[in-house]
């Protein structure tokens, strides 16, 4: 499996002083509970984007989202392995490119990069694994096979294509198993099927054993890129949700004991099919549980409607830099909502924190000038460990520092800890 570059890396200052653990809503517990990573390294995969349209401001809402947990769980003294795919193999990107009259490729490359810029204006922190699924698809056509050959997966005949496609067996994979569908959305039965259907999936299609049964590999279609991956399946590509657990369990550590990564994250709108399905390919393929944490970021809206590529309504985090505004401003408009809350997008929320960013700034400057050695770490630098480890609260963060940016004179070790936890650079070089 290849990486590619993803961007440079942000350097995160390490603080001394008390760490504080973690307690992270996970969607199965449907519950705030510890993040206990075994021997102290917290694996953690975040879902990509499909590169058109990148980067609008839900995209950024999510990766704001885990590069805080990523922060916060580095605060807390462990060593975190992070890794994140790009889907550049799917049908909504190959749609994207015959509408547009380009080359598939070319549009994946190029929003790819887009990506990667936007993703170091914000000051995210790159993940150790940055994967193209187009580099993992020797991989994923192994573990196809795998699944075929073990009862977790069956063919079912095409009508446009000379072999057949491939599907997962969910009954095959919850009778064998730890997983159970529902566990992660709780969603009705009515739920499931109609956000499968939602998501691209085709419940009635004849030779399916189960309507909530998913693609694993599309044989190859005319004017479709295909590869031929493994004996034993046609030449063709990788449906959405295998990609993620071939990508998330051959690039991470996994433990030897209980789930095999730490953290499973993305946006709420992967929660189901996206997440519920890495999880069952994930289980056929080990006999293990996928995710000790599900996590999700909640949904950004704007005029009234959630924010998608298919409505249009799209807010780029690119336009907004190219206009002039400060990334640090955008980052702190995000971060002023808490990370699981859906909210709606209003110039006004950058105006605020252009606002808020110079108030800080000033005071970072006073602090800084004064030049007080604190004998100890300062209360304010504590309460924002304290609020980063609970549940990413970042809007009690914000308000801690606002706090902190009024006192006349403002502990200097703050400016680090805003760096480090809130991602926020108050001075020149910090």
């Amino acid at each position: 499996m290849q990486f590619v570059n993803s961007w440079p890396r942000v350097q995160v200052p390490p603080l001394a002083g008390e760490r504080v653990p973690v307690m992270l809503y996970d969607a199965v517990a449907d519950s705030v509970r510890e993040v206990a990573p075994p021997d102290g390294i917290a694996s953690l995969y975040v879902c990509g984007i499909t590169p058109y349209d990148a980067t609008h401001l839900g995209h950024a809402a999510t990766y704001l989202a885990f590069d805080t947990l990523n922060r916060a769980l580095r605060q807390s003294g462990a060593e975190v392995r992070f890794a994140e795919n790009i889907t550049d193999v799917d049908d909504p990107l190959l749609e994207r490119a015959e509408r547009d009259r380009v080359d598939w490729q070319q549009l994946a490359q190029s929003q790819t990069d887009l990506f990667r810029s936007d993703m170091e204006q914000l000051r995210i922190i790159a993940p150790d694994s940055f994967v193209r699924v187009q580099d993992a698809i020797f991989e994923i056509g192994q573990a196809v096979a795998q699944l075929l050959g073990d009862g977790f997966a069956y063919s079912v005949p095409t009508t446009d294509a000379a072999d057949d496609d491939i599907y997962l067996d969910l009954q095959a994979v919850q009778a064998r198993t730890p997983y159970e569908i529902g566990a992660i959305s709780h969603f009705s039965p009515e739920e499931l099927a109609a956000a499968f259907v939602e998501f691209g999936g085709d419940p009635n299609r004849p030779g399916k054993r189960c309507p909530l049964d998913p693609l694993l590999w599309r044989a190859a279609r005319v004017n479709e890129p295909s590869w031929k991956a493994a004996d034993g399946i046609p030449q063709g590509r990788p449906g959405w949700h295998v990609e993620c657990s071939v990508i998330a369990t051959g690039t991470l550590p996994v433990a030897t004991q209980g789930a095999l990564i730490t953290i499973q994250g993305g946006g709420r709108d992967l929660l189901y099919p996206h997440h519920e399905m890495s999880a069952a390919h994930v289980s056929a393929l080990t006999g293990r549980e996928f995710a000790g944490h599900f996590t999700h970021a909640g949904l950004v809206a704007y005029q009234g409607e959630k924010m998608s590529k298919s409505l249009g309504n799209l807010v780029l985090v690119s336009k907004l830099v190219a206009e002039g505004h400060d990334p640090m401003a955008v980052r702190l408009a995000v971060l002023a909502h808490h990370y699981r809350s859906s909210w709606e997008w209003f110039t006004a929320d950058l105006d605020a924190a252009h606002s808020r960013l110079t108030r800080w700034r000033v005071a970072a400057h006073r602090a800084a000038a004064a030049d007080v050695a604190a004998a100890a770490q300062s209360t304010p630098r504590r309460q924002l460990r304290t609020a980063i480890a609970n549940d990413l609260d970042t809007p009690a963060m914000i308000e801690i520092v606002d706090a902190w940016a009024e006192q006349a004179h403002p502990q200097a070790d703050v400016i680090e800890a805003v760096d480090a936890l809130l991602g926020v650079q108050l001075l020149p070089g910090n």
